[in-house]
């Protein structure tokens, strides 16, 4: 099984702070979180800044609230999708297939590496959640080589993950959209020992 670590558990949602997540997150992902203010958010949900204030506290805390959904969907996807792949020593690189059928409707790329991009090197609360999900694709990869069983499963899963965002990213901003499966080439020399 591969490891899973504690995520935030936040508390539901009212139909209208549903609304709001559900607008901010389509919203963020497509046009950048500095360029989407609170109007639009609210406008978008059928809402008011007060109601967004009132559930979120802050447009900060909300981006937050985006981030952590969309790590826990990708990984719910993840997760799915590993469990029709059989066990064995080349599981691992079936990850590079998953990527690729997720990104197919991820046309702006990571929503992490975006988010990093404008808030980087800054004390906002969503720093905290890009790294949490770096850190989790890092030991969830970790795990999977553990379970193929290969002797060195931290500096290959820790290659792994590296092979991925790097596959991540040049499959949208590059245009590459071959980099999946080259990755998943590389990921199978490197599975061999």
């Amino acid at each position: 099984m591969t490891p899973v670590t504690d995520t935030v558990t936040d508390p539901p949602l009212t139909p209208a702070g549903q609304r709001l997540l559900d607008a901010a997150s389509e919203l963020f992902y497509r046009h950048g979180i500095r360029a989407v203010g609170v109007d639009l958010i609210a406008e978008t949900a059928g809402t008011t800044k007060k109601t967004l204030y009132d559930r979120f506290g802050s447009k900060d805390e909300l981006v937050a609230r985006y981030l952590r959904r969309r790590s826990l969907s990708w990984q719910e996807f993840l997760r799915a999708r590993f469990a029709a792949v059989p066990a064995g020593p080349q599981r691992p690189a079936a990850l590079f297939d998953v990527l690729a059928e997720w990104l197919r409707h991820q046309d702006r790329g990571c929503g992490f590496v975006n988010a990093w991009a404008e808030i980087g090197g800054t004390d906002h609360p969503a720093v905290a959640e890009i790294r949490a999900e770096k850190a989790w694709m890092r030991e969830f990869l970790v795990g999977l080589v553990r379970e193929a069983g290969h002797p060195q499963p931290e500096r290959v899963g820790a290659e792994l993950h590296l092979l991925y965002e790097g596959a991540s990213v040049l499959a949208t901003a590059a245009g590459q959209a071959d980099a999946p499966g080259r990755a998943r080439e590389a990921a199978l020399r490197m599975l061999t020992w």
